[in-house]
């Protein structure tokens, strides 16, 4: 059943409504859990809006094994959707600094303030980013470390490749996961993909951990797939980070997700005047290459890729 979560009026008689879709099972006993999947907070990320399409599908198959109810927010920033604008177009804001919001605060406070009581009191929340449109994600999750006893074992059930916990230092406390989660309604912050685009095989992984979640949950009653068992990494040196050593067009030649030794080549930039190689990003130690850059003009200094050391995948 789609539901008006939070409205307010716009100039020339428009209405901003951010909607979900409630699906229940038919028989409705009481003490039912709920998972709430949540997309679409900045609008120029779209992978999130295919698990919500996929995720739905495959319940209505099979309603008759649902058992909870699921709420889908597929567009909590509607207006930078249908713009591909990654904040609110026209108030140049990021959505995902608003939070917690003030029910009595102007037209993006209110906003907020309506989407996080609402989601409130979900037993478990998936929120779904995707990178920038220049950068490439494998599916993982993303967990502030004050959180970590709760979230984690919610996190491995999920089917993604690599959970990051993060220090509490780095977290931002205005966002949506941070505000939920500091008032003890879970939620899981999953990266995955590039932005401005869908990766189908993601989005798919992905919808066969949020069913594998939901039946350890109680909520999904019928046949779930056999999930990854995925990489922790807890501690700030077990990632490296690569940057452009010049400006140039980036030619990326190592698999993303792959296993590198070290010294391998990841990429070159080029000079496309004069067809010339000017760098090589070479790997910094053996390990997994888990973000790759996707756009390709770099200046000094741009971010081509994130590696994991061998020692943080625990791989011979």
């Amino acid at each position: 059943m789609v539901q008006t979560v939070v409205s307010v009026g716009l100039p020339i008689d428009e209405m901003l409504e951010i909607k979900k879709n409630r699906i229940m099972p038919e028989n409705q006993p009481g003490g039912m859990k709920r998972i709430s999947i949540v997309t679409g907070i900045h609008g120029d990320e779209l992978e999130g809006q295919y698990v919500c399409f996929e995720l739905q599908r495959r319940i209505m198959q099979e309603k008759d094994k649902l058992a909870g109810i699921v709420d889908v927010y597929p567009a909590m920033n509607p207006l930078g959707i249908d713009s591909i604008t990654r904040g609110i177009p026209a108030f140049d804001l990021d959505m995902n600094r608003l939070f917690p919001g003030n029910i009595d605060g102007n037209m993006t406070e209110y906003l907020a303030a309506g989407i996080i009581e609402d989601v409130s009191g979900s037993d478990c929340v998936i929120d779904i980013h995707a990178s920038n449109i220049y950068l490439t994600e494998i599916p993982q999750i993303r967990i502030n470390e004050l959180h970590e006893d709760v979230l984690v074992p919610l996190a491995m059930e999920t089917n993604i490749d690599f959970i990051w916990v993060h220090g509490a230092s780095t977290v931002l406390e205005s966002t949506f996961a941070y505000s939920l989660n500091n008032t003890g309604t879970p939620v899981l912050v999953v990266e995955m993909g590039v932005g401005m685009r869908i990766t189908k095989n993601y989005g798919k992984q992905l919808v066969d951990g949020i069913f594998n979640l939901m039946h350890k949950m109680g909520i999904w009653k019928g046949s779930t797939k056999e999930v990854k068992k995925p990489i922790i990494s807890r501690k700030p040196d077990d990632v490296f980070y690569l940057n452009a050593s010049t400006g140039g067009l980036f030619i990326p030649m190592a698999k993303h997700g792959s296993r590198l030794k070290k010294g391998e080549i990841i990429g070159q930039i080029t000079d496309p005047l004069r067809g010339e190689i000017l760098d090589e990003v070479k790997a910094p130690a053996d390990g997994m290459l888990f973000t790759i850059r996707d756009y390709p003009v770099v200046d000094e200094g741009s971010l081509m890729g994130r590696m994991l050391r061998k020692e943080a995948c625990g791989y011979e």
